[in-house]
């Protein structure tokens, strides 16, 4: 099998069905072997419903149920585990990445010249000051820290070689940090390809959405178990050198410490 694409979701029934066909047509015009995997992530809308009718007329379609809220983290874990394709594609259920990316990320990572791509929103129609402006904040200090060069390590929509989902554990809030997985699993062939950011056309403020240090920090503390610890405080202590995230984000963080 040449695909399987990986949708991690929470109450998307309204996207769902029109996510599904968007991707068939790509697969159909571009003669793709492939699988949808949804994984149903505690959903409480009719969002497994829909899973269930479309995996009923549509044999490539397969559901994965959790019976409450894991993460979005759990919910990749679980996709990759069950993929079969030679690539993984990753995108997010809510019609903002874009399907028609996904023939030239498969290819760059058929080329062998890289293990895994990382989509780049560099035009996006977020809110400026509530995901624009942080997210930008964000993955400077990542890159700074990590040594990953990406612009955009959020970007649900990203095309792995299998080799790589089946050896790294994605779990707590580490969705955000996948390539840096990747990375300290052996896998440097890291790249990022411009992909286009569709308007949000369904809102709904998800518990995935998190609080804004969950999602600044993109992981709890108490969770972070990797070997790269005192980089993961050099991270935090320069994010905690701008004052306004010092002043109402961090400081209640770090008071017991």
């Amino acid at each position: 099998m040449q695909l399987s694409i990986v949708i991690p979701l929470l109450n998307e029934e309204e996207s769902l069905k029109e996510l599904h066909d968007w991707i068939v047509s790509v697969m159909q015009s571009n003669h793709f072997s492939y699988e949808i995997l949804f994984v149903d992530d505690g959903s409480t809308d009719g969002s497994w419903n829909i899973i269930s009718k479309l995996s009923e007329l549509n044999s490539h379609v397969k559901g994965i149920r959790f019976l409450k809220n894991f993460g979005k983290s759990q919910a990749l874990h679980a996709g990759f585990k069950a993929a079969k394709g030679d690539v993984v594609i990753t995108m997010d259920a809510d019609l903002q990445d874009n399907p028609e990316e996904i023939p030239e990320l498969y290819q760059l990572i058929k080329s062998k010249e890289y293990d895994l791509i990382s989509g780049w929103k560099k035009k996006r129609y977020d809110s400026l000051i509530f995901k624009n402006l942080p997210s930008k904040l964000f993955n400077w200090a990542a890159k700074r820290t990590y040594g990953v060069k990406l612009h955009d390590f959020n970007c649900g929509l990203k095309a792995y070689d299998s080799s790589v989902v089946k050896n790294i554990e994605v779990y707590g809030e580490m969705h955000r940090y996948i390539p840096v997985l990747a990375k300290n699993a052996g896998f440097n062939k890291i790249g990022e390809k411009v992909v286009k950011h569709q308007a949000e056309k369904i809102w709904q403020d998800q518990i995935w959405n998190g609080t804004f240090h969950q999602r600044f920090l993109g992981f709890d503390y108490h969770l972070v178990r990797f070997p790269f610890w005192q980089k993961t405080h050099a991270f935090v202590r320069c994010l905690r050198g701008f004052n306004v995230y010092n002043r109402f984000w961090f400081r209640p963080l770090f008071r017991n410490r």
